[in-house]
């Protein structure tokens, strides 16, 4: 009978987690930006849209008048430079940061879990999974200053001026650059528990998986399906406020507790759930398309660097 395929080593690991979620952040950045471009104006407008010409006004800006469709498609691209320098990192960072964390709390989070809340195994491991995500979410607040740009360039190009990436990050202070990050920690911490506490629960619970990069790629999509709209749900309102802190003019003393009493007097609860309809529309298939494409490679490459080394012994 043939021997069982060795476990794979740390090096084959770390260089599938880097090329799965590299792959997953340029295929989403280049497939997904115009709907993250119209997800962002839509929250970040302030004013009630009753009309087609409203709506088109807020998604397309300067170009909602140019009768060229092709001009309206190229108007939701500013920002493209911060956004794949945000993009890539984030997805490696998250998609491929969480698998190392999790490697280090499951030796320790489990047994504990199960001890003192008495939870089962499939929920323990759930449970590690989610806290591995959720402290990863707190952790992309270094990445904030390339969000906080491309969110500018997508809401308020006029705040950037035509500076290029290099020149913003010198010029501007660093507080600027990092405006918002407590309301990004806030809104990052539930959505990656939710993200990756779910996929995790699929794969587990109604899939019975114990070794979760063995998935296959149905089942790494229904498992991107539960997190990814768990995810956006819970966030939803403290990205609406993240957003409207980030957007402002350079020097701006927006405050998000100011953003906060703005909304709930001028324009009531519901309005922490602008951009929701879009969101769950085209943002929650980004969300888990990508995600999808995340889990299958990491674990395509997985397996494919365990079958070089295992020829590499024989």
């Amino acid at each position: 009978a043939p021997a069982p395929a060795a476990a794979p080593s740390r090096k084959s690991k770390s260089l599938s987690r880097l090329a799965g979620s590299t792959f997953a952040g340029v295929v989403e950045l280049f497939g997904f930006h115009p709907v993250d471009t119209i997800t962002k104006r839509l929250m970040y407008n302030q004013t009630k849209i009753t009309t087609s010409t409203q709506l088109s006004e807020v998604i397309f800006r300067d170009a909602h008048n140019n009768p060229s469709a092709f001009r309206k498609y190229t108007s939701l691209f500013p920002g493209l430079t911060f956004a794949a320098s945000y993009k890539i990192l984030q997805r490696v960072y998250k998609f491929g940061g969480q698998p190392v964390l999790n490697d280090i709390l499951l030796p320790v989070l489990p047994p504990f879990l199960s001890s003192t809340l008495h939870t089962s195994d499939k929920t323990s491991k759930a449970l590690t999974f989610a806290t591995a995500g959720s402290l990863i979410g707190i952790g992309e607040v270094v990445l904030l200053p390339l969000d906080v740009l491309k969110i500018k360039a997508q809401n308020n190009p006029e705040a950037l001026k035509g500076r290029g990436l290099f020149q913003l990050l010198r010029q501007e202070p660093l507080k600027e650059l990092f405006k918002g990050a407590g309301w990004t920690m806030a809104r990052n911490a539930p959505g990656s528990f939710a993200l990756f506490g779910g996929a995790a629960a699929v794969k587990g619970g109604v899939f019975g998986l114990e070794d979760y990069t063995q998935a296959s790629f149905g089942q790494n999509f229904a498992a991107s399906v539960a997190g990814g709209l768990a995810s956006l749900i819970v966030s939803s309102p403290l990205d609406v406020v993240k957003t409207r802190v980030q957007a402002a003019e350079f020097g701006s003393e927006v405050s998000g507790m100011g953003v906060v009493r703005r909304i709930v007097k001028e324009e009531g609860m519901g309005a922490f759930f602008k951009g929701m309809v879009p969101k769950m529309a085209v943002v929650a298939p980004k969300l888990i398309f990508s995600f999808t494409i995340a889990q299958t490679m990491i674990g395509y490459f997985q397996r494919l660097g365990q079958e070089m080394e295992g020829k590499a012994v024989a």
